[in-house]
């Protein structure tokens, strides 16, 4: 098994540790030996958190946890191991603010797992998982956030309680699918999950009203916020291949094979395509090999791009990009040069390709998507509004996410910095009145 990098060794390699599987033919069990530790599978069931301790040199050891799944016993064996994390209990660096408070969590609840994506989509995508035990990592996950929530809601009596709930956005990613007979990563077939986006807003919902009931006390101010809603993702869009066909990259004319950034000729391009948000400008001085001046020559190719953009339309017909965004007159403040310098807003149904996110570039602008990561929310963000509830009444001309943070400041009575884009919301007491009502009685 191969666990982090050794940073006391040179170059870092990644440490290794040995494992041994003895396999009972008549059970489809198996039984793994690791880090001198025995441990029973069961076929199709996951184990239980096994913490790893990987040795980087006499004495130091680093402390991993990861969980097993026994997939297949036969006509081959297929053994699945979750990514290796780091143990809350002995964490190698700090996964909790207080560093001490993972480790609470885990001597009240037990191990749980720490990764920043705890749900392995990609396992899904690449048939290492089925949609089952994708959806029993989703439950699990979700089970562990559940129990530190509900925790932390009945230890603090006073301040300010968050918690974030992943499993709405992973399972409506990889089961959109099972919504659209007709979608491409379907393929006709059928699932005895294709319920799981509708079942896991019902098992939220349990949670929130359970928490409605506790918070029920004409004291506590209860919030439930999304910071996106989703699409279908039938379609990709190369954008690099776009770029390259209407003049703004160029290709090596020695590159051949399966093309990336490296093949790009940066003496003959302006602008180049990598992640999931938009197009930057292969600007002089900023970029390696910028040859794009800034000021006008680059505001213009900005603007020359948008319009570009905006409603470029499919093979099929259908409009790809609801619209194109200039960054540099959408978004402001110290870190609005970071970003891209246009934000492609997808029409729904469409999403920026998997070669253009990691900076390839295929043959052709428009392909289907047939991956199970079939529903997504980087388009156009006036297509994906969040949601809000909440359990007073609230008086606001068009909540914003952004309004969030300066509303739970002023309810605590802190000065909202003027540097904030947000606004506090006017929110009722706890007897439904606003703040001029109460100072009129």
């Amino acid at each position: 098994m191969t666990g982090p990098p050794n940073t006391l060794v040179a170059e870092s390699p990644p440490v290794q540790i040995a494992f041994r599987l003895d396999l009972d033919d008549g059970r489809e069990e198996a039984t793994l030996h690791v880090d001198g530790q025995r441990v029973v599978l069961v076929r199709g069931v996951y184990s239980e958190c096994v913490t790893i301790k990987f040795g980087l040199a006499p004495g130091v050891r680093v402390s991993g946890l990861c969980r097993f799944l026994l997939r297949s016993t036969r006509p081959e064996l297929e053994l699945y191991v979750t990514p290796i994390q780091i143990d809350p209990e002995r964490p190698a660096m700090p996964v909790a603010y207080p560093a001490a408070y993972s480790i609470y969590l885990a001597k009240k609840q037990g191990a749980f797992a720490t990764l920043g994506l705890i749900e392995d989509t990609s396992a899904l995508n690449d048939g290492a998982l089925d949609d089952g035990q994708f959806l029993e990592q989703c439950v699990q996950a979700d089970d562990e956030r559940e129990a530190m929530f509900l925790d932390a809601l009945r230890r603090v009596r006073r301040g300010l309680c968050v918690a974030v709930f992943d499993g709405t956005d992973r399972i409506q990613h990889m089961f959109w699918r099972y919504l659209e007979a007709d979608h491409p990563a379907r393929n006709g077939s059928d699932s005895a999950h294709r319920n799981a986006i509708e079942a896991h807003y019902r098992r939220c919902d349990d949670l929130v009203g359970r928490v409605v009931r506790q918070c029920d006390d004409g004291k506590t101010l209860l919030f439930v916020i999304s910071d996106h809603g989703f699409k279908s993702f039938r379609r990709c869009v190369d954008l690099n291949r776009w770029l390259i066909d209407e003049g703004y990259m160029v290709v090596k004319a020695d590159a051949s094979g399966d093309k990336n950034l490296v093949d790009v000729d940066w003496s003959q391009t302006r602008a180049f395509a990598i992640g999931l948000a938009g197009i930057y400008l292969n600007v002089r001085d900023r970029e390696a090999g910028g040859i794009v001046e800034p000021g006008a020559e680059a505001d213009a190719l900005r603007d020359a791009l948008c319009e570009r953009l905006t409603g470029l339309k499919d093979t099929n017909g259908d409009v790809a990009v609801n619209r194109a965004y200039n960054a540099r007159k959408t978004y402001h403040g110290p870190y609005s040069g970071d970003g891209p310098d246009v934000i492609v807003g997808y029409s729904g149904g469409y999403r920026v390709s998997w070669d253009t996110a990691v900076g390839r570039v295929s043959e052709v602008v428009f392909t289907d998507n047939t991956k199970a990561w079939s529903g997504d929310h980087c388009i156009d963000p006036k297509l994906v509004p969040g949601v809000m509830f909440c359990n007073r009444r609230v008086r606001s001309d068009g909540p914003r996410l952004m309004d969030i943070g300066p509303t739970a400041m002023e309810m605590f009575g802190v000065a909202v910095p003027a540097s904030m884009d947000g606004r506090p919301m006017a929110v009722a007491d706890g007897e439904g009145r606003f703040r001029e009502q109460v100072a009129a009685a």
